[in-house]
């Protein structure tokens, strides 16, 4: 089986070679591996062509935002399943492909999806959040809940059947993607349970609190152009979720 890894990129010199050796550094050997670079001009550039051939696959173009250089590198992704590390995080483990191709090939499922860690930006020793996923209901989604996306990896012919990422939506599209496939669509999916990528803290939608507010909006617009109806309480839950996780850590 192979599994096609993704990583976005645009300006992080700090931090894609760090990622880029997370994914050689795999024991998994059946991984294709894609950068999508959205014309840096930081050195990011440099970095990325110094591991060569190693990387399967690197496009270095001007895009139109984050989700259509996702979409840019599922179009060129040719693997069995699709999964995606973007250039501030890193696998857990050594193991982490490894553990996910396993689930795929025991429970003949359409996704799998894991445990997640934030860490601090500068010192990814220390733990911020601990994102415990649980097992998948689908009637979860309407008391907020959602899978980590970095951990959410699904066979390519889902792509294909049903759609690729909404680039309407600047901060929600991978929520209204894993929405539209696992609620709308009801694809099978699998929880592992393992912790699976380290993230750093400071994502799109969590920089501040007017960002927090629009992608609370978006949430809520997925459910809507999927022809879907949330509970009243739904958009509300989701964010409580959030501020749970950071009283979950324990060594």
């Amino acid at each position: 089986m192979k599994i096609s890894i993704i990583t976005i990129v645009y300006n992080n010199c700090e931090t894609i070679a760090e990622t880029i050796e997370s994914v050689l550094g795999q024991t998994y050997s059946d991984v294709e591996y894609i950068v999508v670079d959205g014309l840096s001009t930081d050195g990011t550039v440099s970095i990325v062509k110094s591991f060569g051939s190693r990387i399967s696959r690197f496009v270095s173009e001007k895009d139109n935002g984050l989700y259509d250089a996702v979409n840019k590198g599922i179009g060129l992704a040719t693997g069995d399943v699709i999964g995606f590390l973007h250039s501030d995080d890193i696998f857990y483990s050594r193991e982490s492909i490894t553990i996910v191709a396993a689930a795929f090939m025991k429970y003949k499922t359409d996704s799998v999806y894991a445990d997640l860690l934030y860490v601090q930006k500068t010192d990814i020793s220390k733990v911020v959040r601990n994102w415990v996923s649980g097992s998948f209901k689908r009637e979860s989604f309407l008391y907020g809940w959602m899978p980590p996306h970095p951990t959410f990896y699904v066979k390519r012919e889902v792509y294909q059947k049903l759609g690729l990422y909404n680039t309407q939506f600047k901060s929600a599209a991978d929520y209204e993607l894993m929405l539209r496939y696992l609620y709308k669509h009801n694809i099978s999916t699998t929880y592992i349970q393992e912790k699976l990528v380290k993230m750093r803290v400071g994502g799109k939608s969590n920089i501040s609190l007017m960002n927090r507010i629009r992608a609370n909006q978006e949430d809520y617009q997925a459910w809507i152009i999927n022809g879907l109806q949330p509970r009243f309480f739904t958009r509300f839950l989701k964010p409580l979720r959030k501020l749970i996780q950071f009283f979950m850590y324990t060594n």
